[in-house]
């Protein structure tokens, strides 16, 4: 499974606590949001993407199981190097994990970044965001636009790190040969509408669309660092002139 994927610090931050990483041939693509003070938020999104790094291989496969424990691993990790690590006290991170796996994707996902699946010119997100205006959007009390100003938008319910429930959302998903995937931090999805973003990635390569989506994130202020990977499709829809 093809893929690209693009970083930037944005416009407002002084550095970047968010990390992702892929492996083609491995079919294995991730990204997380990390918080905290000084530099822990990029310890923890350090640390989860290197517990997606080591996941085991069985015999050239992983079971889905093998995601829900590498996550709970890295919360494990992560809690532990901030009680060694007074610094780092408080640090947490978002993970979203995807893998190609025959007519099915695998995904792992904890926190407010998200994995979208692009099929027919349509955009729909695949994973449920653990926050709080997630939260009351799905109970009514808000509605979709006014989740995204709402002053306490950045409150996540659900992190790898932190005290409380911190379990993965284990998904399975049927897949296409021509299904691409957006996996984002909120510094992209948080900037841009799906509908923006459904819209950009209408025309041209999958290099073209991220050269769209990262403009438009610093466009609307870039006031967050913004991470993403686009992966999956055919080889046309990538060579196509």
């Amino acid at each position: 499974m093809r893929g690209i994927l693009r970083t930037d610090i944005g416009l407002v931050r002084k550095g970047n606590e968010d990390a992702a990483w892929m492996d083609e041939k491995k079919g294995v693509f991730a990204v997380a949001d990390g918080m905290g003070g000084h530099l822990a938020g990029e310890v923890a999104s350090g640390l989860a993407i290197e517990a997606v790094k080591k996941m085991p291989v069985r015999d050239g496969l992983r079971e889905v199981l093998d995601l829900e424990m590498m996550v709970r691993n890295a919360n494990q990790i992560i809690a532990g190097h901030a009680q060694i690590h007074p610094e780092c006290s408080g640090m947490g991170t978002t993970l979203s994990v995807l893998e190609e796996n025959g007519r099915y994707v695998f995904i792992a996902h904890v926190g407010d970044s998200r994995i979208y699946r692009f099929r027919n010119g349509h955009l729909e997100q695949i994973t449920r965001d653990h926050s709080l205006v997630a939260e009351l959007v799905r109970g009514g009390i808000i509605t979709e636009e006014e989740a995204r100003v709402h002053p306490r938008r950045n409150i996540i319910t659900r992190a790898l790190g932190t005290d409380g429930y911190n379990e993965p959302d284990i998904l399975i998903i049927n897949r296409r040969e021509t299904d691409f995937w957006l996996l984002c931090t909120d510094g992209l999805h948080g900037m841009v509408p799906d509908r923006a973003m459904e819209e950009m990635m209408s025309t041209g390569r999958p290099e073209e669309w991220a050269d769209r989506l990262m403009q438009a994130a610093l466009n609307a202020g870039g006031t967050d660092n913004i991470t993403f990977i686009i992966c999956g499709g055919e080889d046309d829809a990538w060579n196509q002139g």
